[in-house]
């Protein structure tokens, strides 16, 4: 069961995890970056005391922590308690969510064995805009896809925005970097049988449903908001595939794109 201590004061040494998260919870190789990975609210705080991040503890108001009492039983880590001024003063803004809670990274995933186990993978190339990152996530739980690679210039997926806008799904869907020189790095998803599918708005692309990708192993490229894949990225996919769309409107968010294109595939669990 987790220790509930009350603190009041916002300088006390064992908020250090908390404080000034605006600039400290950043990648590890960024200035003032710790790389924890930072849950904000009672259903993101939940997700990730269910995952494999070994949590460190947890900062709230009484009335949050009481709500997590069920699942802080077999959790023995601190839980500090505290009142919103304190909070905002720790982390340094307000919280509206009422309470954090703080872990260490998990081991990475293998790219190798996540492409020889996957039936619809996301890969994405500079998509590197924390919230359009943490949404994907969120999609990729939602309909069935069984996990993410990261290709260049991609956001840090553990980021605190790409947590919250997730809804903690970044901590159940698994992801790994790919390995090696990137759009090489690609034939290792061939060399596991996967169709490499680039999503495009191109007009000459293929419209998703005639790509004969339904039931199919896949891996869709996704490419980040305005200059989507580069030009050696498409050239290197097996197949590019667009979403149709009405006339005058020329590309979707990425996440949602992704999203559509999920289902397309099949990827939606029942």
């Amino acid at each position: 069961m987790a220790i509930i201590t009350a603190i009041g004061d916002p300088t006390d040494p064992r908020l250090d995890d908390y404080r000034d998260l605006t600039t400290a919870d950043r990648r590890p190789d960024r200035p003032g970056g710790r790389g924890l990975v930072i849950a904000e609210g009672v259903v993101v705080v939940r997700r990730l005391i269910e995952s494999p991040y070994p949590v460190r503890s947890l900062l709230g108001v009484p009335r949050r922590i009481e709500e997590l009492t069920a699942d802080l039983a077999d959790l023995d880590v601190p839980a500090y308690a505290t009142d919103a001024d304190t909070m905002a003063t720790t982390v340094g803004f307000h919280l509206n969510r009422g309470v954090l809670a703080v872990a260490d990274r998990a081991a990475p995933v293998d790219a190798r064995e996540l492409a020889r186990t996957a039936r619809v993978l996301a890969v994405c190339e500079g998509v590197n805009d924390h919230e359009n990152l943490g949404s994907l996530f969120r999609n990729a739980a939602a309909l069935g896809v069984d996990g993410i690679l990261l290709g260049p210039r991609c956001a840090d997926p553990l980021y605190r925005r790409s947590v919250r806008v997730s809804m903690g799904h970044v901590l159940r869907v698994p992801f790994a970097h790919l390995p090696g020189a990137w759009p090489e790095s690609l034939d290792l998803l061939r060399g596991a049988g996967m169709r490499v599918a680039a999503l495009t708005p191109a007009p000459d692309a293929l419209p998703i449903s005639a790509a004969g990708l339904a039931g199919e192993r896949v891996a869709l490229l996704l490419g980040a908001e305005g200059p989507g894949l580069t030009p050696e990225a498409l050239a290197t996919a097996d197949v590019r595939v667009r979403i149709p769309m009405a006339t005058g409107v020329d590309s979707l968010n990425v996440a949602t794109a992704a999203a559509v294109a999920f289902h397309a595939v099949g990827a939606s669990v029942g």
